[in-house]
């Protein structure tokens, strides 16, 4: 009986393990009602729903606080030549603060079981680029949520920089150009990359995971596109519409 449950107990966790996982794409937004991507209340969202993770993305102001939003701009003013104390007086659409990566770390700590996905924004000069990765890396550890956090970012820079700052972190890089193999040599580990590459490269997800790699792809909000992926064996997608893919 011992053997018999053991052996169940294995073969649950390769199953498991072997299912598709499901990130929500700038947290959980497309609710009812709607509220704003990259917000707290979006990361509550996805909190709720027991999904993967979450992923968001971190810019970095004129004066050097890390915040969080997609596009280089909040409003009309570029975040990157604006200080804080002129971005926060623009509140997201949803009433909500401009969010700062420390009030979504410590939103994100609340549940330990959904992954961070922290996606640094790539920036013109390398020295910045550098110094972004090096706050990101120190806010995460101050907060102790190492073990919570992993990192995509399209800059090539930035993914081996963290690689280098802190070896233990994964690190997918999500531009799309590299093969597998390259990626392998870059010393990251994984890549994920818009679905759209994986199906003009059908034989990438096999080859990336023969190598050891993590297999991602983004933004999947069809069905159909979902399944293909799949099929193919991708060992997670990050979606829009979480609630739906979750489960199937």
């Amino acid at each position: 009986m011992k053997k018999f449950i053991l052996g169940f107990a294995v073969l649950t966790t390769a199953f498991m393990n072997a299912q598709t996982q499901i990130i929500a794409h700038r947290g959980y937004f497309q609710t009812n009602p709607p509220t704003t991507e990259n917000s707290i209340k979006a990361l509550e969202n996805a909190q709720k729903l027991k999904i993967y993770g979450a992923e968001f993305d971190v810019r970095m102001t004129k004066d050097g606080v890390l915040v969080i939003n997609h596009d280089e701009h909040h409003g009309k003013m570029i975040i990157e030549e604006t200080d804080f104390k002129e971005l926060e007086k623009l509140k997201l659409s949803n009433g909500e603060k401009l969010p700062t990566l420390k009030d979504y770390l410590k939103q994100g700590k609340k549940d330990q079981s959904l992954k961070l996905i922290i996606e640094i924004k790539p920036i013109k000069s390398q020295e910045k680029e550098n110094e972004i990765v090096a706050k990101t890396i120190k806010m995460v550890k101050d907060m102790k949520l190492e073990s919570q956090s992993e990192f995509i970012s399209f800059s090539l820079n930035i993914c081996k920089e963290i690689k280098m700052v802190e070896p233990k972190f994964k690190v997918q890089y999500l531009n799309g150009e590299l093969s597998p193999e390259q990626i392998k040599s870059e010393n990251l580990d994984g890549l994920d990359y818009h679905f759209s590459v994986f199906q003009k490269n059908p034989t990438w997800i096999s080859e990336a995971k023969s190598l050891g790699l993590i297999t991602n792809s983004w933004t999947v909000n069809d069905m159909k596109v979902y399944e293909e992926l799949k099929a193919h064996g991708i060992g997670f997608v990050t979606t829009n519409i979480p609630d739906q893919l979750k489960g199937k």
